[in-house]
């Protein structure tokens, strides 16, 4: 198997301006946050980014990255709405495409199966086919006289996605309680790039969890980050809970311009692990298990 071990800048040197980008987790919750900073230290821009999002849409609309952003939801699980992304939203700053949960999961279910769209039941009776008027419907064929909405595909570029660990080839393994839908962002993008708290051998992958737990295949991925801590400030569990603190510290910076531009030299301007508070890193990297080169531990 090809040894897919990548750095996260050699990942985002690999992204190009103008890109739709998938950006996995959930909310708050298991963002690929390293990968997510190594694109504020580029140059893309003008990027549509699919996302379940979380403050990885925050951190890029506040750094004016993204034109358009197709969405199930932005939420900070503890904060309802993610300043940054709130902000761009009600002065239009951003294009939108605002779909219902299962629209978006069935998009990129219809992705990666190479289809143009899925019918479903979602979304029917509601404002989401009145806020995306190119929607269509499409009645059933075999005569139940049903009719259904006719979700788009939606393809990506790239994936980014994090995991609990991955081998070296891209098999990467969730340990936590929900998968999310890392695999149907990977699924869905010509090319995919995982981040994770540890690489470890292909065998230590099921040697302890059900192999049902080895969510994305390595067919699927283009390139591997070790990232300890890397989905910071987001939770990654078991490995670590989110960072409530840091989150209500980026939460109040965001209300003020002057407060934000000590939070972004503080935390976003610098090389990681340096954009957490030294507490907090200190616990992240002491709760995540040691990085390994070949499986061996460096």
């Amino acid at each position: 198997m090809r040894d897919k071990r990548m750095t996260g800048q050699q990942v985002v040197g690999r992204l190009r301006s103008g890109m739709t980008i998938g950006i996995g987790g959930w909310g708050s919750r298991r963002k690929p946050m390293s990968l997510v900073r190594e694109i504020l230290r580029s140059d893309l821009t003008d990027l549509t980014v699919v996302s379940y999002g979380g403050p990885d849409v925050g951190l890029l609309c506040a750094a004016g990255r993204i034109r358009k952003l197709v969405f199930g939801f932005v939420s900070l699980d503890t904060v309802a709405l993610d300043p940054h992304f709130r902000a761009a939203r009600q002065t239009g700053r951003i294009e939108v495409a605002e779909y219902d949960e299962g629209m978006l999961q069935w998009g990129l279910y219809a992705a990666s199966l190479r289809l143009p769209f899925l019918p479903t039941r979602a979304g029917l009776g509601s404002d989401v086919m009145t806020v995306n008027p190119g929607l269509r419907t499409v009645a059933d064929p075999y005569g139940s006289g049903e009719e259904l909405v006719a979700m788009p595909a939606v393809p990506l570029d790239a994936a980014l996605v994090h995991l609990n660990r991955a081998d070296a080839a891209g098999n990467a393994q969730s340990l936590g309680p929900d998968p999310y839908f890392d695999d149907l962002f990977c699924n869905a993008a010509e090319h995919a790039y995982v981040s994770c708290e540890r690489i470890v051998p292909t065998a230590e992958l099921t040697r302890s969890a059900h192999p049902s737990t080895v969510v994305v295949r390595r067919l699927a991925v283009e390139g591997v980050v070790e990232a300890p801590g890397g989905a910071h400030f987001t939770s990654c569990v078991p490995d670590y809970e989110r960072d409530e603190a840091f989150q209500r510290e980026y939460v109040t910076a965001a209300g003020d311009p002057e407060a934000w531009a000590g939070f972004h030299r503080r935390y976003l301007a610098g090389a990681e692990p340096h954009h957490r508070r030294p507490a907090t890193t200190a616990t992240v990297i002491a709760a995540a298990p040691a990085p390994t080169t070949g499986g061996k531990p460096v």
